[in-house]
């Protein structure tokens, strides 16, 4: 599709007002802050079964309903504060998602006490770019199988491979831009100056 500056987008980002913005800021463009990597975690897991758009326009309350994402006081949340998010009609209200979150910030504290930090952790199943070339018509791929499957492990809940490759996707470990799509080589760019976590 074409944006408002007459240049080629992704298609999916003309199928809503709020997606072209996301899509040409975020979608694609690597990230090491580890949390907004695990705020990303949570909100695919969130979007599991619905739409992004649906997940994209709470993001908001999201944030605020979970301090900003701040994994280290996610952690510390009791079944009476999973009680109260059931109640917080800004976001989505499902239990075993919202459980989900608060183990997930407990296993990212310990993980990062193992491996240094969750960049670290998920930057390895970066995948060789020479070998991706399904671009936007795959839901998984064996990067995405072995980090959720690895997770798993960990005891996360909620990363399954489809849900781990939409999150590699959004977080620049690939990038998934169509090929005439003028936000591919600003991605491209800022991927080759990316400095990779080593921990």
């Amino acid at each position: 599709m074409l944006g408002p500056d007459g240049r080629a987008r992704c298609r999916w980002c003309g199928t809503a007002p709020e997606f072209l913005p996301y899509h040409d800021q975020e979608w694609g463009f690597p990230v090491a802050d580890d949390r907004r990597l695990f705020e990303k975690l949570s909100l695919e897991g969130f979007q599991s079964g619905l739409s992004w758009r649906t997940i994209l326009a709470k993001r908001e309350n999201f944030r605020a309903a979970f301090h900003h994402f701040d994994f280290e006081r996610v952690a510390r949340f009791t079944s009476r504060d999973v009680e109260r998010l059931l109640k917080d009609a800004g976001i989505v209200r499902h239990r075993g998602k919202i459980e989900a979150v608060v183990n997930n910030a407990r296993r990212a504290g310990e993980l990062i006490k193992r491996n240094g930090s969750l960049a670290a952790f998920i930057w390895r199943y970066e995948p060789d770019p020479r070998g991706h070339v399904k671009r936007q018509a795959a839901a998984t791929s064996a990067e995405s199988i072995a980090l959720s499957k690895d997770l798993k492990k960990l005891g996360w809940r909620f990363v399954g491979p489809t849900t781990v490759y939409a999150f590699m996707q959004a977080m620049g470990l690939i990038n998934d831009h169509a090929e005439d799509c003028v936000i591919r080589t600003k991605v491209e760019r800022a991927r080759m100056r990316f400095k990779r976590p080593a921990r």
